[in-house]
C-alpha cells in the first residue's frame, strides 16, 4: 500500500481490480476541510481515461510489475516489437497499451518492458531521449540567446517546442516526462 503522497506520474496502482497508470496527479487544498488529490489515470488493459478525486488520506495498492531490459526494434500498424537484451526472445505490444511513449521510440533504443502476472502491458522511458530534427522553420543568426522557440518535427512524428537557432537534421535531447527540449546533441 502506498500513501496518496507517493503517487506520482508513471506509478501503476490496482483500483476497483482494475489496472490503472498514474498520468497526472495534484494536490488540492480547500479553505475548509481536508484535502484531496487529483489524478488522471489510464486504464492499462483498455486504454481509456479517467479522472478521480481522493482524499489526501487515501491509500492505494502499487501493483507489482516485473522489469526486463528490451531494445525496439519496430512497428507494423498496431504492434510495437521488442526484443529481450538476456534471451533474445521477440516481445510485441499493441499501441493502445504503449500510450504516449510511441512519440519517443527510435529504433535499437534500449528501455524497459512492464509485465504484469506474464502480460506485457507497457514500456517505461528513460528520462531523456536523443532525437532528430525532421522538419522545422529556418534558423536565423543571432536568435541563439532568445527567449522564444518555434515548432519542431522529430523523426518519431511528435512536435515540441524549440530554440530558434536550431536547423532540420539538427539532434536534440528531449525530455520523455514532459515533452520539452533539454539540449542539443
Amino acid at each position: 500500500m502506498i500513501d496518496a503522497g507517493e503517487l506520482k506520474k508513471g506509478i501503476t496502482i490496482m483500483l476497483d481490480g482494475q489496472l490503472y497508470q498514474v498520468l497526472d496527479y495534484s494536490h488540492i487544498k480547500m479553505g475548509r476541510g481536508s484535502a484531496q488529490i487529483r489524478i488522471k489515470l489510464r486504464d492499462v488493459k483498455a486504454g481509456h481515461l479517467i479522472e478521480k478525486s481522493f482524499q489526501a488520506s487515501e491509500k492505494f495498492t502499487k501493483a507489482f510489475l516485473e522489469r526486463r531490459q528490451v531494445q525496439f526494434l519496430y512497428s507494423d500498424g498496431g504492434l510495437y516489437h521488442f526484443m529481450d537484451n538476456q534471451n533474445y526472445e521477440q516481445v510485441a505490444v499493441d499501441k493502445v497499451l504503449m500510450g504516449d511513449t510511441v512519440n519517443y521510440l527510435v529504433e535499437n533504443m534500449n528501455l524497459e518492458l512492464l509485465i504484469h502476472k506474464g502480460v506485457p502491458i507497457g514500456v517505461e522511458l528513460p528520462l531523456s531521449v536523443e532525437l532528430t530534427i525532421a522538419e522545422t522553420g529556418p534558423g536565423f543568426k543571432g536568435n541563439t540567446a532568445s527567449a522564444g522557440g518555434k515548432p519542431a518535427k522529430m523523426e518519431t512524428g511528435i512536435t515540441i517546442q524549440v530554440p530558434f537557432f536550431l536547423n532540420t537534421g539538427d539532434k536534440i535531447k528531449v525530455d520523455t516526462r514532459t515533452g520539452t527540449y533539454l539540449e542539443r546533441v
